[in-house]
């Protein structure tokens, strides 16, 4: 893990999403694909928990999709990210829709000291394949989630095929997103992800995969996790 007092980002990454920050809500634009996800992972968390009264806080939560859309289900949600201007646009868009999101400058270890067990439901996606020292997020998540809480990840698997569909396919030849967005060396086997999980006390309850169908242009939830994959932690009570 990162040393003592050393913040787990990396510059180049938050420079890299401080420059698209503008484009965070535009649905045709460099992120079109979050948002033709966020249904598919909103319904996955809701399945699976109470977010009507819950206290969730989301890591990693860019210009604010995934956080808004929970607040919409009833959740009290606070939102934490690293990337300022990312989470200016965040504040903007709430203007727009009078939903109520608490959005925060923080790493998840900086948030961690200060809030721990503070919440009932934490979400980390798409955002762990982006710092240097992800299992330090693991830990700060577990942290930061009650007892018997809810803790939900998602990431890319790093295999053969998740550089063929998530590199080469979503960024050079389909154009889903920029290019530089992922670096394959990032990429997190769920093997890895469950090892950081039990170090830190978190139980794996369900993992599913995530696909898409270029003939048609939709995404589904399914067996496979070769490429994208959602992960649903309980906190060990």
């Amino acid at each position: 893990m990162n040393p003592p007092d050393t913040p787990n980002v990396d510059q180049s990454e938050i420079a890299k999403f401080e420059a698209l920050a503008a484009h965070w809500w535009d649905p045709h634009g460099e992120f079109r694909p979050l948002h033709e996800i966020n249904p598919l992972r909103v319904g996955y968390i809701d399945q699976r928990t109470t977010l009507e009264g819950s206290r969730v806080l989301d890591v990693g939560c860019g210009g604010g999709i995934l956080a808004e859309a929970l607040a919409a289900r009833g959740a009290d949600v606070t939102a934490i990210d690293a990337a300022g201007a990312a989470l200016s646009v965040a504040r903007l868009h709430l203007h727009e829709t009078g939903l109520s999101v608490e959005y925060v400058e923080s790493t998840a270890e900086e948030f961690a000291a200060k809030e721990p067990r503070g919440f009932d439901i934490i979400t980390c996606l798409e955002m762990m394949e982006h710092v240097p020292d992800p299992a330090s997020v693991v830990d700060a998540c577990a942290k930061l989630v009650r007892p018997n809480g809810h803790v939900f990840f998602s990431t890319i698997n790093r295999t053969p095929k998740s550089f063929l569909f998530a590199i080469v396919g979503a960024e050079y030849v389909l154009r889903l997103l920029p290019r530089g967005t992922h670096e394959y060396a990032k990429f997190i086997r769920p093997s890895e992800l469950d090892a950081w999980s039990r170090n830190s006390n978190l139980s794996l309850e369900d993992m599913t995969g995530m696909h898409y169908q270029p003939l048609t242009g939709e995404y589904r939830l399914g067996p496979g996790v070769d490429v994208n994959y959602l992960a649903y932690y309980r906190k060990d009570g």
